[in-house]
């Protein structure tokens, strides 16, 4: 991740430190980061949906980036790291482009066995939900946050001990897991319809 002007890095930090908000906007959001993963990473550049009741885990970071598509353009992410992760009735869509029709995963649907995931990472635009951060720190050096995957020296950023959100609504450009175990996996091609 590369920020060629330091004026814009400073206010890009400003805006993250003055919207609190945004913060919670990082909560499932991964692409390009230090630790789990390259530097870099190439996406579709393509969004697609996921939802879940809930989302619970235990050592949480989340700071800024930026990936690229294979045609060189650049999305601006909130990533976020999740060192393990359960998830109640995950569900995921994309669409298919240039067709009526889309992909359609569900997963973790019984309640005694939710979907786990450990060194979770996923680069997001959107999030909505309800959000609990157990011991958070806001302001940390995106270096120094407490998980295995971390962003660049000086960087604005935020951990936290813990992390639960409710009634989960989010659009991601990647996710990736070191193990992701999805009980009661159902993938089917749908008529569009959407996670929301």
């Amino acid at each position: 991740m590369k920020i060629s002007a330091l004026t814009r890095t400073r206010r890009g930090r400003a805006v993250l430190a003055t919207v609190p908000t945004l913060a919670v906007l990082g909560v499932l959001m991964g692409g390009v980061a230090q630790g789990a993963v390259p530097v870099s990473m190439t996406v579709s550049g393509q969004q697609f949906k996921i939802s879940a009741d809930s989302l619970e885990g235990t050592g949480f970071s989340q700071y800024a980036g930026v990936a690229q598509d294979a045609d060189g353009a650049s999305h601006p992410v909130a990533i976020a790291n999740i060192k393990d992760a359960t998830l109640d009735n995950l569900c995921q869509s994309v669409k298919i482009p240039g067709m009526p029709v889309g992909l359609l995963i569900s997963a973790g649907t019984d309640p005694k066995k939710p979907v786990e995931a450990t060194d979770l990472q996923i680069g997001m635009s959107d999030l909505r939900g309800t959000a609990t951060f157990g011991k958070i720190r806001i302001g940390v050096d995106a270096s120094t946050v407490g998980t295995k995957a971390k962003g660049s020296k000086g960087d604005f950023a935020m951990d936290s001990d813990s992390i639960d959100i409710q009634n989960l609504q989010q659009v991601s450009l990647s996710t990736s897991a070191a193990v992701f175990k999805l009980s009661d996996l159902h993938l089917r091609i749908t008529d569009g319809t959407e996670c929301f």
